[in-house]
């Protein structure tokens, strides 16, 4: 994910935390759509990053403490205070990261409701102490459970193209599993985490529980180095790996959500009206600057040309301009630097002899961050724009003769975090789904999977380790102990010291006994055995 990181500053100083300055720094927090100045802010310090974590492990005992039905409740009341302002964040949201109101509303707010909703219903089952059978006959007497306990604090380094619902559904897994939660934003977007803390206090999450530390590299390079339980981070490759670097050396737990290069399968028997439509939204939706955007688009041959038309025709009808107005459909990029990286990809497919379709251009009478929903047809994976991720408003398309093809190309990339299959057969579109490298497969629609709270979200290969979102979300938060109790603790066990010839035979008795495939051998095994649990003797 493009997520607004600095490699350069992470590079700079992930390495020694003390190379890092006191000295202020600032950043600003500006509207895509006008370039109006919403606020700016002086950069939180390595000292000041240190005091926060400090402060945050001295209140995360108590909140753990609390009991797990008690965080529950607050999560609840965040819920509620979060619908009562569903209008104001969204409003929000739309002003920082310039993405239409309805998409604020419904890829923010609604995806961190539901996540709430989840928490509420799920989070007391799945953080329960989980018995563990024993098969092994020696191990009868045992009794064995699973404990969840939580890291500590959690770091959450959070990107700006989904400034509210990234973070919160992350802080919110943290913070119901017991942990403290410190979250550094992305510094184009820090109002919408600030907005986040809000709400969150107001339930009764206590200051030092959450905090938001606002700031460029260097404070995330700080959070990095300082102590942490675990790291939770969303954004580019490179910074990615950096972040995996440091980690290692202090072996700091970390779930990494890198992006990716999302491939889109077309069968033969798709319906070109349905998964042209389909394609569109997807790579288009908030500018294209989604982890989960269409970035490659493969489509069967004997359907190209009229899917290509469609597109088109479904993209010259598309809406561009500020999100605020809501019959606009896409709204701006973030800032200059992400609009060149689409407009030098656009132009290298171009050179290489890709065919234009429609957009390919700035908008500049609209604003300066402004791109036109691009449509590419005749693109190879030569293109830098079939390899690198792109996070703007281009859709790719290239034909494929066979469905071996279309998993091969779909395969072939540095990314793994999601696919898609149109096809009017459902189960054809599974089996392909399951041969496609990607954390996950959706079969007749895109992007929608992170708007469900059960389904983990996460990749492999380039795109990252770990996953958020569901039962497995809520695992990265925790750690796992096994508990284990004797149920006879006045019994000397049999594998303790007392060896001797009698006692091998009873111990190769005991293993006939169980794992022998033969009924005589398994009860003589057993006679054998038995020896075992009577001769022992307490000494």
């Amino acid at each position: 994910m493009v997520a607004g990181d600095s490699p350069a500053a992470f590079a700079s100083v992930l390495p020694m935390a003390t190379e890092l300055k006191v000295a202020a720094r600032k950043i600003a927090s500006t509207n895509p759509a006008t370039g109006e100045l919403l606020r700016e802010f002086e950069c939180v310090s390595e000292v000041e990053v240190q005091a926060a974590i400090s402060r945050a492990a001295a209140a995360q005992p108590s909140w753990a403490a609390l009991g797990l039905g008690k965080r529950i409740a607050v999560v609840r009341n965040f819920q509620r205070l979060l619908h009562q302002k569903k209008s104001e964040v969204a409003q929000l949201v739309t002003r920082e990261a310039g993405k239409p109101y309805v998409e604020a509303l419904l890829t923010e707010v609604l995806v961190v409701l539901d996540a709430a909703r989840f928490l509420i219903e799920d989070a007391y089952q799945l953080l329960q102490d989980e018995p563990v059978p024993h098969g092994n006959l020696a191990m009868k007497t045992k009794s064995g459970r699973l404990v969840r306990e939580p890291y500590g604090v959690i770091g959450i380094i959070s990107p700006w193209n989904y400034p509210f619902s990234i973070p919160a559904t992350e802080s919110l897994a943290a913070l119901v599993a017991g942990n403290a939660a410190v979250v550094k934003p992305s510094e184009f977007t820090s109002l919408a985490a600030m907005e986040l803390a809000s709400l969150l206090h107001q339930a009764g999450v206590p200051d030092e529980i959450f905090q938001v530390i606002v700031g460029d590299g260097a404070t995330g390079a700080a959070l990095i180095n300082a102590a942490i339980g675990k790291l939770v981070f969303t954004g580019s490759v490179p910074t990615g790996k950096q972040i995996a670097q440091a980690a290692a050396a202090r072996l700091l737990p970390v779930v990494l959500e890198l992006g990716g290069k999302d491939p889109m399968l077309v069968l033969d028997d798709a319906d070109i009206e349905i998964a042209s439509r389909g394609a569109v939204w997807g790579a288009f939706v908030n500018a294209g600057q989604a982890c989960l955007s269409v970035e490659r688009c493969y489509v069967h041959r004997s359907l190209y040309g009229p899917f290509l038309e469609a597109c088109v025709r479904h993209t010259q009808g598309l809406r561009v301009g500020n999100g605020m107005d809501p019959e606009i459909e896409v709204g701006p990029l973030i800032h200059e630097r992400q609009l060149r990286n689409v407009e030098s990809q656009v132009e290298d497919a171009r050179a290489q002899g890709t065919r234009v379709l429609a957009g390919g251009k700035r908008l500049p009478e609209i604003g300066a961050n402004y791109y036109a929903p691009t449509i590419l047809a005749d693109v190879t994976h030569k293109m830098r724009i079939m390899r690198e991720e792109t996070f703007g408003p281009v859709l790719p398309v290239m034909p494929f003769d066979s469905d071996d093809e279309a998993v091969r190309l779909a395969n072939d990339s540095e990314y793994g975090l999601a696919a898609s299959v149109w096809t009017r057969d459902r189960a054809r579109g599974d089996a392909l789904a399951r041969r496609i490298q990607a954390g996950t497969v959706m079969v007749n629609d895109v992007v929608s999977c992170f708007g469900i709270s059960e389904a983990p979200h996460g990749g492999v290969k380039a795109s990252g380790i770990g996953r958020s979102h569901g039962r497995f979300g809520l695992e990265e938060m925790v750690r796992i102990k096994y508990l284990d109790s004797d149920r006879l603790p006045g019994m000397q066990k049999v594998w303790w010291y007392g060896y001797g010839n009698a006692f091998v035979r009873q111990m190769e008795g005991l293993l006939d006994f169980q794992f022998a495939r033969g009924l005589g051998q398994r009860v003589r095994g057993a006679v054998r055995a038995v020896g075992a649990l009577r001769g022992k003797k307490r000494k």
